[in-house]
């Protein structure tokens, strides 16, 4: 089932053929403090951003291509991608993602929280993404890495080159998880925190990230005086 549904992604997307202006991979959090009701929000808060007009015209308006790629982490021996690289080119392209994450069952629930081997996933992800003018890495989380090595240990590592990796911490779970973000995890020239207040406030902060991320890299001002560099 999953691999007819990415195939039907791949085919409505149109040919790989011609620029791409952003490879645009989504990180999302599916680790035990994610509870069914919480999961199901950030599902929900993802399908309505990837059906807004506002994201949608910012995905689809600009001549060039937008790269996108979706996968889930939880704890260090688990990510797996939701949806694979895919050239977003046209509507039908846009709803093809949308119908493979709505079908997607969710795994990795009774682990903890391995956010190091999350960014070292999305870069190796990254790495075999289609030739982009620029690539972000999205990532989202409602707590501080607690199994295998940190963010500061991956970023020590692993060169991330020309990567910028933002951040959508969830609040309700854990104090000063967007301070935490903001010093460890994102990084690279305009990297920024867009913060969800609980998991309710997912949906508008989702929303907003990505239309941050796909107008600002179109306009060549990625975020504002957030990232680390």
């Amino acid at each position: 089932m999953r691999a007819a549904l990415a195939l039907a992604v791949l085919l409505a997307a149109g040919p790989a053929a011609g620029a791409c202006r952003l490879a645009l991979a989504l990180g999302v959090d599916v680790s035990r403090s994610v509870d069914a009701e919480d999961y199901a929000i950030q599902r929900r808060g993802i399908l309505a951003a990837l059906a807004d007009p506002a994201i949608r015209d910012a995905f689809l308006k600009p001549e060039d291509a937008v790269a996108f790629a979706v996968y889930e982490w939880s704890g260090q021996a688990y990510q797996e991608v939701i949806v694979d690289w895919t050239l977003v080119r046209s509507e039908s392209g846009l709803a093809a993602i949308r119908a493979v994450i709505e079908a997607h069952e969710r795994g990795g629930t009774a682990l903890p929280t391995g956010l190091g081997a999350a960014l070292d996933y999305g870069h190796a992800l990254i790495a075999r993404a289609p030739d982009c003018a620029a690539r972000t890495l999205d990532i989202s989380g409602d707590g501080r890495s607690n199994d295998g090595r940190g963010p500061e240990e991956v970023y020590a590592e692993t060169d991330f080159g020309d990567i910028v990796v933002n951040g959508l911490p969830i609040g309700g779970h854990e104090a000063d998880i967007a301070i935490y973000y903001r010093a460890r995890v994102i990084r690279g020239p305009g990297a920024f925190v867009e913060v969800a207040r609980d998991e309710t406030d997912y949906p508008r902060a989702i929303r907003r990230k990505l239309e941050r991320e796909l107008t600002e890299q179109l306009m060549g001002a990625l975020g504002g005086p957030d990232g680390p560099g």
